[in-house]
């Protein structure tokens, strides 16, 4: 009998079923095969496809080795199937021919180097992936293909593939006991065989691991979260544990979009303390041991880091950016569908490049990036602006002011699970750390939370000192925000009070663009026509002529970002200087006549704006420095947001008290009011207005006249804006 000695606990026996039936024959035999693929493997005029990349990685010191399933299907079709049916007895003997034929492929080695390293084969495959809800028994430990998000991922550990052990009592040692890959374990022999004459038999449970002797790999868990458009409507998203090894570990960071083949295997129930296994004996866990890892750049995977531009890139880019008009055609192609704006699209091109960030040698920095801030009527496709940045910039998070806190923002300290330590989790500003961050409704945050974004838009950085955490995170990153005014729709004869942000916040965007919903026959006739065209040819993709491409824009903004860093020319700065100094004065005037400080203020950060605005034009075309037109479309900009925002409140005359009887009407106003109100009191405002207009007061100057006292503290607004409150 071939089986005895199977219940008689003495028999250590590991290599309990792989190759001791005889299969050993038929493994040798697909272990050729495999060898002759790697090495036979041509398209066409002699190029051998693996053969070549093999020995290229094998120089470059990196032992892995992709194959792609359906070449191996179009070598032997009976191969493929054998591995897609049990890779679990295939992927260790394609990864053996891999070494051999690695041995043999670079064979003249330099000296010293006497040893092959083993070969990691991992697989990528064109086949349709299949889902992570489809993933049923029949799939295990067979090869699965799927697509999904990654939302957590470990620390790297190490594995053991293999280890000896020791026994306490004898001293003998089982050196080289292979491993399943995996999250399998090992089984430790209860007893130890080797008896000596004239001693006491060792003890149960007699061995322990030398750690010296063992090789190790590295392996990390992910977790994989299903793709958003898979998931059938009103159900939570499933997750996937993955076991990643060796060359993959690292390849994808939370947030990628990946496609993942791998093993569909099952582990045994991890041991939760004193209760024993949770769960039954025969139920096991699925997870997938992955072989092949493909990170999406398409989409919205944060794949900044690993774009790469090959020489056709770099020159399409080089061609683009030495054409004239290249500012106008990059402005044109950010959001085509949006008619019109086209001064906004040009801040936001600026915003997608960036200025330089200055290190100064005392070790301070001065920030590089743009931040735009969009207010104004609703229905001007603010939002449809942000969401089209989100896609178009290498890194982005988009979030909405209602449902995002100051932590969510900025960081928060949360409790590790596992670990039970505390650590820091990098909220939005964080992760879009050298890209941008669309807040949209941000006159709907609360002002707590809107004050945790004020160092990370000057700064750059993120302090928190949070349960017994004291650290500094980066977050390099642009701000888009767009927002309403506090009536929900731009009313011109509140001038000032349109605007509720505190000037600390509003002095750090560098242009502030006011979107009215102006009444224009001749525009409305065409922004109507252009929406009809835009909803009839909604599939069409009609791209309007010298209109790039997202992904092209995409991997041009990132390129600019990363090579070129541009500074002012000394005639441009001398131009610069004289046109602020000339703002300050105008401001200045304007605050003079009119008595009152404005909403939006000039100061030292609006000059830097510029200084960076003029920065970005010149990056966009690859400049090194930043001459006269640049610094002049920069001032343009600048003036037709900021500058208009800023002195917007005084167009209509409505603040500034000009000749004596207005001052003289006014007052009489006044008094008439408190005579009216008692303090305490409560009076709709409604009724107040009715009265004045009956003794035939102009309804503006009684407008006027409340706004005021509510802005001394005199009265208050109750009831949403209906009522008014006498305090003093």
């Amino acid at each position: 009998m071939a089986m005895e000695g199977f219940d008689d606990p003495g028999v250590f026996f590991s290599d309990n079923f792989s190759e001791s039936q005889g299969d050993g024959q038929s493994n040798l035999a697909s272990k050729k095969q495999f060898l002759k693929f790697i090495k036979e493997f041509q398209e066409g005029n002699f190029a051998y496809k693996y053969r070549d990349a093999l020995k290229r990685n094998y120089l470059r010191r990196e032992y892995h080795l992709e194959v792609n399933i359906q070449d191996l299907a179009g070598y032997d079709e009976q191969l493929a199937d054998k591995l897609k049916q049990s890779p679990g007895e295939m992927l260790p003997l394609f990864e053996e021919a891999a070494k051999e034929a690695a041995d043999e492929v670079t064979f003249p080695r330099a000296d010293g180097e006497t040893t092959v390293e083993d070969i990691h084969v991992t697989l990528i495959s064109e086949a349709a992936p299949t889902s992570v809800r489809d993933l049923k028994s029949e799939q295990v430990s067979k090869l699965v293909k799927i697509p999904g998000i990654v939302v957590a991922a470990s620390g790297i550990k190490a594995k053991a593939t293999r280890i000896s052990i020791q026994c306490r009592s004898c001293r003998t040692t089982i050196p080289d006991i292979p491993l399943k890959p995996g999250l399998e374990g090992y089984q430790m022999p209860r007893k130890c065989n080797t008896e000596q004459a004239g001693r006491p038999p060792c003890p149960l449970d007699p061995f322990y691991i030398l750690p010296d002797n063992c090789k190790c790999v590295d392996f990390q868990n992910l977790k994989l979260q299903e793709s958003p458009e898979s998931v059938p409507h009103g159900e939570m998203p499933r997750h996937m544990q993955l076991f990643v090894d060796r060359s993959l570990v690292e390849r994808a960071v939370p947030g990628n979009r990946v496609t993942v083949i791998g093993v569909y295997s099952i582990r045994k129930m991890a041991k939760l303390g004193r209760g024993g296994e949770k769960g039954a004996v025969g139920v096991r866990m699925p997870y997938l041991r992955v072989v092949g890892l493909q990170v999406e750049t398409e989409g919205s995977g944060r794949t900044a880091t690993n774009l790469t531009f090959t020489q056709e890139d770099e020159e399409s880019f080089r061609r683009l950016a030495a054409q004239p008009g290249v500012y106008d055609t990059f402005s044109k192609s950010i959001a085509p569908s949006i008619f019109g704006s086209e001064d906004i699209k040009k801040s936001i091109a600026c915003l997608l490049f960036g200025g330089s960030r200055k290190r100064l040698p005392d070790g301070l920095t001065r920030r590089g990036d743009i931040n735009v801030l969009l207010l104004g009527d609703p229905g001007t496709a603010k939002s449809q602006l942000l969401k089209f940045v989100e896609r178009v910039s290498p890194v982005a998070v988009y979030t909405s002011g209602k449902g995002s806190s100051a932590a969510g923002l900025t960081a928060s300290v949360i409790k590790d699970a596992a670990t039970r330590n505390f650590v820091v989790e990098g909220g939005a500003m964080v992760l879009a750390d050298g890209g941008v961050v669309c807040i949209d409704e941000f006159d709907k945050m609360r002002e707590d939370d809107r004050v945790a974004i004020h160092e990370a838009m000057e700064q750059q950085t993120i302090s928190i000192a949070k349960a017994g955490i004291t650290t500094t995170l980066n977050s390099r990153c642009s701000v888009l925000a767009a927002a309403n005014s506090v009536f929900g729709r731009w009313d011109d004869s509140k001038a000032e009070e349109n605007i509720d942000f505190m000037p600390t916040i509003l002095s750090r965007f560098d242009t502030i663009f006011i979107v009215k919903d102006e009444h224009d026959e001749a525009r409305d006739i065409i922004l109507a026509k252009h929406v009809m065209q835009v909803h009839m040819n909604a599939a069409a993709d009609t791209a309007a002529e010298g209109e790039l491409s997202i992904s092209f824009m995409k991997k041009y903004i990132a390129y600019c970002r990363s090579r070129c860093g541009p500074r002012l020319e000394q005639a441009a700065a001398e131009k610069l200087k004289n046109k602020y100094v000339l703002m300050r004065n105008s401001s200045r005037e304007v605050e003079e006549e009119g008595e009152k400080r404005l909403a939006i203020p000039i100061t030292v950060r609006q000059l830097e704006a510029v200084v960076r605005i003029s920065e970005s034009l010149a990056k966009m075309e690859l400049q090194p420095f930043a001459n006269d037109a640049h610094v002049d479309e920069a001032i343009r900009i600048f003036q037709v947001s900021t500058l208009s925002a800023a002195h917007s409140g005084d167009l209509q005359g409505a603040e500034g008290f000009t000749t004596e009887e207005d001052q003289e009407l006014i007052f009489r106003i006044e008094k008439q009011l408190k005579k009216r109100f008692a303090i305490g009191s409560q009076v709709s405002q409604h009724t107040i207005m009715q009265d004045f207009n009956k003794q035939k007061y102009p309804e503006r100057q009684v407008q006027k006249v409340l706004a005021t006292m509510i802005r001394r503290g005199e009265l208050q607004h109750r009831m949403q804006r209906k009522m008014l409150y006498r305090l003093k």
